[in-house]
């Protein structure tokens, strides 16, 4: 008998193919709605309900994060026969996955106090992956940890390197958990020899910083790198890494140290000692700025570099003279004659215009020769003549001489056409800056606070601070009497102290406080004082003008400002350090909102031997 044949039209194509993708639809569906429902139950705590939907889950699919939570439901309703069966059961059905599912059985009999057995577990897990599997290893080690075993953490790593064949791989992980588990030695292995492989320094020191944070530690990467140094000479690597460290810690004297055998030994022509002569002068270091620019001179008389070590040597003698109080005069001349013979050995030429600016602001303003000081920027400007920059500094140089020479409309002259040449430029504020203060010193305030109100809104934080500084001197201490006499006064004596006189100052202050002892200006003239006496070296006057402004005028604007330079005077200068640790703690305690909080702080932690 013939069978019949089955004729499949469009129609039934179709209807079978809508058939099979609701079929498809559903199942996802319910799948989906499994996954919802267990996550709805989890976050209400409803463990009771939500067991048998995990272990649904994930005998359909692994999932590490349902794993996670079926085994802390299993702790908190104490199933834990069930639990051992799903395990079992689940490592023969799912054996790729049969080293995490150990693993989580061995966290829920450590959860549950038995913990023998739980290292089994562990140490199971850690055999059960397949021994070509590197990703496994990560996988297992990364469970490891999100479980707090740093150890079996790091056993994992340390297997799967072992299985591969590769000490380089992981480096980073081991180095992380070797930080997190107190390892610093093996933590400093890990990292030096990842940067050696990939030769980058800049992403390792990235690590360094996060992982180096106490003191022990810092001190451990130093001998490291120093017994590296030893074995390997030839490795630039470790001395670039002992430089690094030593600039961190700015500790630029032995970073020159380093700098020097390198560049004797790769012959770098002194480019990176530059460098870092640069980095420590920034950083107030004096001494290892004058060490490294002095080398080069000695080193390279013919490089390229010399004529800038040259000037660069005398700028760090200059800034230490000005920074050493009482400034001595003759060390002033010493820099002046250093200048003199630098421009007879290099010429007057656009590689020294810098230096004739610094040695006529020394004649100006330390050695009292205004003559000589315009004398050589009148020089510098017709060397220079085509830089229009240097031109516009040398004016607002000459600005301040006229005014040391009592030559107000001269100066104003000056910095007026720097105005007008450097227009919302940092050169072009900074000339609008000494306009006011100019106007200032002169009495006429309006004006004066007029620019310095536009000077608050300045791209330089620098010099809206100095503009908003003064701004509110002058706002606190003017339109109280109708003649303003108090506040010129005090303008004239700011005066004196700019051209140089301190002692005449000092006199008319004290004068001044007598006749305005209860005037708002008061607190202004002992601050005044206190800085005078500063400069001059007299840090005991000093502390006294500033106790004063502590004691009576602590509410006021200046009275943080006391505190704070108090503090660093007994640090700096008197080498009183609980004396000022003292200071910073009350200046914290009293004024939180100050804006010497955070530099208080640090140093108070400094003094105190915290390692920041």
């Amino acid at each position: 008998m013939e069978k019949e044949k089955v004729c499949i039209t469009p129609n039934r194509v179709w209807i079978l193919l809508v058939g099979l993708g609701l079929l498809l639809m559903t199942s996802m569906a319910y799948a989906q709605s499994d996954a919802d429902l267990a996550d709805a139950y989890f976050q209400k705590g409803e463990c009771d309900k939500v067991v048998a939907l995990y272990q649904k889950i994930l005998r359909k699919d692994f999932n590490k994060i349902y794993l996670r939570r079926y085994v802390s439901c299993s702790i908190k309703l104490k199933d834990f026969e069930e639990a051992e069966k799903f395990f079992k059961r689940q490592q023969k059905s799912d054996a790729r996955f049969g080293y995490l599912y150990t693993l989580y059985w061995g966290r829920m009999l450590e959860q549950t106090g038995q913990m023998p057995q739980a290292m089994q577990k562990y140490d199971e897990s850690l055999a059960q992956v397949p021994s070509k599997d590197i990703n496994a290893y990560k996988e297992l080690s990364d469970e490891f940890r999100e479980i707090d075993n740093t150890e079996a953490a790091i056993g994992a790593l340390l297997k799967g390197r072992a299985a591969a064949g590769n000490e380089t791989i992981f480096k980073m992980e081991l180095a992380s958990l070797y930080a997190q588990t107190g390892k610093t030695e093996q933590m400093i292995e890990e990292l030096l020899s990842l940067g050696l492989a990939i030769q980058n320094k800049e992403v390792i020191q990235n690590y360094l910083q996060d992982f180096l944070k106490e003191e022990k530690d810092q001190a451990k990467f130093e001998k490291v790198l120093y017994e590296k140094i030893q074995r390997h000479p030839n490795e630039t690597f470790y001395a670039e890494m002992l430089i690094w460290f030593f600039s961190q810690k700015k500790q630029f004297g032995k970073a020159f140290i380093q700098e020097r055998a390198l560049d004797r030994r790769l012959k770098y022509n002194g480019t990176k000692v530059f460098d870092l002569g640069n980095l420590a002068l920034q950083n107030k270091d004096y001494n290892a700025a004058i060490q490294s620019f002095d080398y080069l001179i000695k080193e390279y008389p013919q490089g390229q570099l010399y004529p800038y070590a040259r000037r660069m040597v005398i700028l760090a003698r200059e800034e230490q003279v000005k920074n050493t109080f009482p400034i001595e005069k003759p060390s002033v001349r010493k820099l002046i004659d250093d200048y003199r013979k630098l421009l007879s050995e290099l010429g007057q030429n656009n590689r020294t215009l810098e230096a004739m600016r610094s040695m006529a602001n020394l004649y100006a303003f330390y050695m009292d020769d205004k003559d000589s000081a315009i004398v050589v920027l009148q020089d510098a400007v017709k060397i220079g003549r085509a830089e229009s920059d240097f031109i516009d500094k040398c004016k607002l140089d000459l600005g301040d001489i006229y005014l040391l020479k009592n030559e107000p409309w001269e100066s104003t002259l000056l910095y007026s056409q720097v105005e007008k040449s450097q227009k919302e430029t940092p050169l072009g504020y900074e000339a609008k800056l000494r306009n006011a203060r100019q106007f200032y010193y002169t009495g006429d305030f309006e004006l004066s606070k007029a620019l310095l109100d536009i000077l608050k809104m300045a791209t330089s934080r620098e010099i809206a601070n100095d503009a908003g500084s003064l701004s509110l001197l002058i706002q606190d201490n003017t339109g109280l009497d109708t003649s303003e006499d108090a506040m010129k006064e005090y303008a004239s004596i700011d005066l004196l102290l700019y051209q140089n006189q301190p002692e005449l100052a000092l006199g008319r202050l004290d004068e001044m406080l007598k006749k305005y002892k209860d005037h708002t200006l008061a607190d202004e003239i002992l601050w005044l004082k206190a800085k005078t006496y500063a400069k001059m070296g007299d840090n005991v006057k000093a502390v006294e003008n500033l106790q004063v402004i502590v004691d009576k005028y602590a509410m006021d604007i200046l009275g943080d400002d006391a505190l704070y330079m108090m503090a660093d005077l007994y640090q700096n200068r008197l080498k009183d350090k609980d004396k000022s640790m003292d200071l910073y703690q009350k200046l914290l305690e009293k004024y939180p909102a100050s804006i010497y909080a955070a530099d208080a702080r640090k140093r108070f932690r400094q003094l105190r031997g915290d390692n920041l």
